[in-house]
């Protein structure tokens, strides 16, 4: 990985508007599944360009990886426990009516690397991003339980049941705000940092159930963030198109692919800025 005079350089410009002006740089991680490993790979890069992020947000698998990032995870660290996980790990059986399966193992692991946190207690402003599945409304979790609001924002409906908090019966984010922008606009942000990991994606023949489940779903979620890709300044539109949404085994690449494409997008955006200048 670089470390150079360059790579620092991109951090400046990106934090300062001008040089009396500072940016406050909010980063809006996109939901996909298995695809969610890229994220590390993103944050390896920007932490390599000394990019600073005032603000972060995450949908479904991304609000996963914003919070650990959000409570002083390092990308390296956020790796060691990734690189364990399988779907097993994070999937119950449910005896409930609203869903196939449980994510309380996500909850459970949650509560083991990070303890039963509020967001008030993260380290990086932190806002989570599900839908109420009744009201059919956007919400963004700021307060409260962080466990909850992560099992949540990564009920898939139909797959996992949903998950009650603040009594509203809430699931998956990506139905309202696959690349959660606005949240972290709306908590200061005035530069934004998006990352998809669906628009690229492509379908395989689903195997089962929970192969149409997805295979639904991520198409649903592709359409979603079209609508949605003014809402940053950067977008990267990761080329996950290989990849599938449910093997864990592919977890590695998916982290190097999610860093080659950030580096090669903060290279592009610090040459136009220089021409520019």
């Amino acid at each position: 990985m670089k470390n150079n005079t360059i790579t620092k350089l991109f951090g400046r410009v990106i934090r300062w508007v001008d040089y009396s002006s500072p940016r406050k740089t909010g980063l809006a991680l996109g939901g996909g599944a298995v695809l969610g490993a890229a994220h590390i790979g993103v944050l390896k890069a920007l932490e390599e360009y000394e990019i600073p992020i005032d603000f972060i947000a995450g949908t479904s698998i991304g609000s996963v990886i914003a919070a650990f990032y959000a409570f002083g995870y390092s990308p390296y660290e956020i790796e060691e426990i990734v690189l364990d996980l399988d779907w097993l790990d994070i999937s119950k059986l449910a005896l409930s009516k609203y869903g196939i399966l449980s994510n309380k193992g996500l909850g459970d692991l949650i509560k083991v690397e990070l303890g039963d946190v509020c967001f008030n207690e993260s380290k990086i402003p932190l806002a989570v991003v599900a839908t109420d599945i009744y009201k059919g409304e956007k919400v963004v979790l700021r307060e409260g339980k962080v466990i909850q609001a992560l099992m949540a924002s990564t009920s898939i409906p139909g797959v996992f049941e949903p998950v009650l908090v603040n009594d509203d019966l809430l699931v998956d984010g990506g139905l309202v705000e696959n690349v959660p922008a606005s949240a972290v606009r709306e908590m200061g942000a005035n530069y934004v940092i998006g990352v998809d990991l669906t628009s690229t994606h492509l379908q395989t023949k689903p195997e089962n159930i929970l192969g149409v489940m997805l295979n639904a779903f991520d198409i649903a979620l592709k359409y979603q963030t079209k609508r949605q890709m003014s809402d940053s300044n950067i977008l990267l539109k990761l080329d996950l198109s290989d990849f599938s949404l449910i093997d864990t085994s592919q977890t590695p690449r998916l982290i190097e692919q999610g860093y080659q494409d950030a580096s090669n997008k903060f290279q592009k955006e610090l040459r136009r800025t220089l021409s520019s200048s």
